[in-house]
């Protein structure tokens, strides 16, 4: 409260109220205060009035004009976001890990069809920082059980044109997140015309990036599919190569620190983005998708819906060490929690698969059987029965052949056509999912014949049509106890929580692509020493990994051990294997009695040494059981050293690694609780320690 009297005379007197505000600076906060008497009377008192009358209107002001400023920090008080409103009214933020800029100032705000959200804001509050913990299960994902931990504030700003916009902060030990929500009155549709996000890395950083392909581009108008090879260690500020820009996730190297960037917990009213082509000085902008990436010509793009439009969570997980990615859960931490009531028939495991050695021809009745017995006797739980089942074995014969699984506890897949008229892949089953009538009937006539999930193939973008399909998809194959795969689609953003049926997502140049070009093997070692660090950090990834054999028409370069490798370096809630029955027999029996064994579910994850596109080595943890594995991407020798004593209480193991050729393993007991493993050029090793 403030009461101060001027003065008083006698000729004249005039009384002046004015309302004003006690400021208790400490708590940010404004209280009412009392009534101030003011009594004037010649000149000089009027000019003290005119000074008065001033101090009061600046206090009013300075009170109501809540705090422009904000720092968030994570609970570890590492990681500090520093929010503020320029001069123009525009909302900037920067993050900082351990002081050290890891992000500059960078913009934020929304442009809605009724609205300018990015610039000429007020804040009209900030909640106090308040704590937010979780702790939820995972089916199919790097780990089974995760905790999360985060301090959060919620900007809201003085609406405009009856829209008011609202940013979201939760800063957690290992990164921050944030989301826009744009509220107001009316029930017309409002759409989201552009997201002004940008994340500005200093000059010096660098980036290991995914370019975004032209939609409808690609074989039968397939793309974008996430199918690209990623650019590595390139400047920021780069050029992507199709002029599209680069998708999510990014990973990026900032002042010794490293960062990903992805998106998460995408709901139905808002489309999936990228990071736009044009990012002048290493400042990356958010990109929505590109005009083709809609169901129908006249379906939903951009975000848009009546409101409130909330987004998806914009992430940025930032380490000292590569290690942070590798085992952040922030994708799925952030995340809508299980919309399923029953999850019961969700069931990870390894799964057969003819068509990426055989193609096509394979498809047929004699030879699904003999993938069915080579998945029994590998004590796999599934067989994936590819395109045009419908028409080369036939919905009555598929159902002999499940009935004929089932007896040897294999449960089958099935490969679908997603297509609308998106795109022109002529393989069947297609045209049968798209219509909600039809696929809930062809959903309940497969789960009548036994079979336990489908492969959805062919998407045609991230529109947000497309993010509403992906779910319709989910939630109906749910209420016929159907797993899910999508293959040729977007990336996972968040959904293995909400909807836990989905046990993988393709989204990556897989092992298809091997069979295709030369190009493609001779790639495969850089390629997937990348992954772990970027797409695979984010979800669930159907590579389609471990091939001994050779393949048609094209030199593989890897070596046996490597290949070996990807079945634990590659996380996917079903794992199906490239390799064929009579490859796997040719192999020592360690190495196939490791192959039945090695789990597809994974409870925990510790990365052990790597760098994108050069080498990676972790350790997943299945019950009590560790299993640790290694590829080298390079053409020179690579050691990894592994400390077992960061794991538990081991000594030694069973190492399994290249032999003399490319071609051959070596099996080796170890002994001892610190290790260095030597990894030959394109090589890799398995090793399960051995408990104390």
């Amino acid at each position: 409260m403030i009461d101060r009297l001027i003065h008083k005379k006698q000729r004249e007197q005039q009384i002046i109220d004015l309302d004003v505000f006690l400021i208790n600076y400490s708590a940010d906060v404004c209280i009412f205060g009392s009534t101030i008497q003011i009594l004037l009377t010649d000149s000089i008192f009027m000019k003290l009035q005119f000074m008065a009358v001033l101090l009061m209107a600046t206090i009013v002001f300075s009170c109501a004009t809540p705090k422009k400023e904000v720092n968030v920090f994570s609970p570890d008080q590492s990681i500090r976001v520093d929010f503020k409103l320029d001069s123009a009214g525009i909302p900037l933020y920067s993050i900082f890990k351990d002081d050290q800029p890891v992000l500059e100032p960078s913009v934020l705000g929304l442009k809605t069809n009724q609205a300018d959200l990015s610039g000429n804001l007020q804040v009209a509050s900030i909640t106090p920082i308040e704590k937010v913990t979780d702790d939820y299960s995972l089916l199919s994902d790097k780990k089974s059980q995760c905790h999360y931990e985060a301090n959060r504030a919620v900007i809201k700003f003085k609406a405009i044109e009856g829209r008011q916009l609202s940013i979201i902060f939760q800063v957690s030990n290992d990164g921050v997140a944030f989301r826009y929500l744009v509220e107001g009155a009316s029930d017309s549709i409002e759409t989201i015309q552009q997201e002004n996000t940008t994340f500005n890395f200093p000059e010096q950083a660098t980036a290991w990036l995914h370019p975004q392909a032209v939609a409808q581009s690609g074989w039968a108008n397939t793309q974008p599919s996430y199918e690209e090879h990623y650019q590595m260690e390139i400047p920021v500020g780069t050029l992507s190569n199709y002029g599209q820009g680069w998708s999510f996730p990014a990973l990026f190297h900032s002042n010794e620190k490293w960062v990903l960037l992805s998106e998460t917990d995408m709901g139905r009213n808002y489309c999936g983005c990228h990071l736009a082509d044009q990012s002048p000085n290493g400042e990356y902008s958010i990109a929505f998708a590109q005009r083709p990436e809609r169901t129908t010509p006249d379906a939903a793009l951009n975000p848009e819906g009546s409101l409130p439009i909330q987004s998806p969570w914009r992430t940025i997980e930032i380490g000292d060490s590569l290690g942070t990615i590798i085992e952040s859960t922030m994708a799925t931490d952030l995340s809508t929690p299980s919309k399923l009531d029953d999850t019961s028939f969700v069931k990870n495991g390894k799964a057969s698969w003819s068509w990426v050695l055989l193609k096509d021809d394979s498809t047929i009745y004699k030879v699904q059987k003999e993938f069915i017995d080579y998945a029994a006797n590998m004590h796999w739980q599934y067989c994936l029965v590819d395109a045009l089942w419908d028409t080369q074995i036939g919905y009555d014969k598929i159902a002999a052949l499940s009935k004929y699984a089932q007896s040897k506890n294999v449960g089958l897949i099935l490969w679908y056509n997603s297509n609308g008229n998106w795109n022109k892949a002529p393989q069947t089953p297609r045209n049968k999912l798209f219509d909600p009538e039809s696929r809930q009937k062809e959903f309940a006539r497969i789960h009548d014949m036994g079979i336990k999930g489908v492969k959805i193939d062919f998407f045609g973008g991230d529109g947000q049509s497309f993010m509403n399909y992906y779910q319709d998809l989910l939630e109906d194959a749910a209420k016929y106890d159907l797993m899910v795969n999508f293959h040729g689609a977007t990336i996972p953003r968040g959904w293995t929580r909400t909807y836990p049926n989905l046990v993988t997502m393709e989204a990556v140049r897989g092992f298809e692509f091997i069979t295709f070009e030369q190009s493609n093997a001779d790639a495969e070692p850089t390629h997937c020493a990348m992954l772990p660090f970027a797409r695979n950090a984010i979800g669930p990834m159907d590579f389609t990994p471990v091939c001994f054999s050779e393949i048609p028409n094209i030199k593989r370069v890897t070596r046996n051990g490597f290949e070996l490798a990807l079945s634990v370096v590659f996380q996917s809630g079903i794992q199906h294997i490239a390799e064929i029955p009579r490859g796997m027999a040719k192999q020592p029996d360690y190495v196939v009695d490791f192959m039945k064994q090695v789990p597809a579910h994974w409870d925990d994850i510790k990365f052990i040494d790597g760098y994108p596109g050069k080498y990676v080595a972790l350790a997943r943890k299945n019950g009590d059981k560790w299993y640790i594995a290694g590829i080298n991407g390079e053409t020179k020798m690579q050691t990894v050293v592994i400390d077992l004593s960061k794991l538990g209480d081991y000594n030694g193991g069973t190492l399994i690694s290249d032999g003399d050729t490319p071609r051959k393993f070596s099996k080796t007991e170890l002994e001892g609780s610190t290790l260095g493993i030597m990894m030959k050029p394109y090589g890799g090793f398995v090793f399960i320690p051995h408990k104390k």
